[in-house]
């Protein structure tokens, strides 16, 4: 087993999360923490920085608190911020991960494409993970919870943030900033 790495706490925050969040808040909160604990397994995975390990983790488990504890109704610019963080970590995670798996290639710290084509590509999986997570907030609103909140409003603002998260993800993929001290 590899050595234990500051997000393994998360990882473990994660777990006692489901188990306390499931019987204290019911199905729909036990299968938010349900993804976010396997969500929290893929960078560890697939070597992921350390950096980008830990704030991935964490950014997911605090958005999955927020939704249900209601954070996001006590303090509503915090969805559009959760937003465009998380999306812009998944985002990059998922190119890491491209790479890890030899569907795009690497060199030591940076993607071996122009930063621009890291930039589109990064912000292109950004704004369709973003379409997706707000597919299924409509679908856990109209078919398990009408108190997870959606409306026009919300969505085109979730999305935008999404998309600027996972740009800015891409211009630091582009720079080598987020891969810095990732394993080959």
């Amino acid at each position: 087993m590899d050595r234990l790495v500051a997000a393994d706490a998360v990882r473990l925050a994660a777990l006692v999360s489901l188990v306390v969040g499931l019987p204290a808040y019911g199905g729909v909160a036990g299968a938010v923490f349900f993804l976010v604990l396997g969500g929290t397994v893929v960078p560890r995975a697939f070597s992921a920085p350390g950096a980008l390990d830990a704030t991935y983790c964490l950014t997911i488990l605090v958005a999955a608190w927020a939704a249900v504890l209601d954070w996001y109704v006590a303090v509503p610019w915090l969805d559009v911020v959760v937003h465009a963080a998380a999306t812009g970590l998944i985002a990059a995670l998922v190119q890491f991960v491209l790479v890890r798996v030899g569907m795009a290639s690497a060199a030591e710290t940076a993607l071996r494409l122009p930063r621009t084509a890291v930039m589109v590509l990064t912000a292109a999986t950004g704004t369709a993970l973003a379409v997706v997570w707000e597919l299924g907030e409509w679908f856990g609103h109209t078919y398990l919870d009408s108190r997870i909140q959606v409306g026009y409003d919300d969505t085109i603002g979730d999305l935008a943030a999404g998309m600027v998260g996972a740009l800015v993800a891409g211009v630091a993929l582009g720079s080598g900033l987020l891969l810095r001290g990732a394993r080959r």
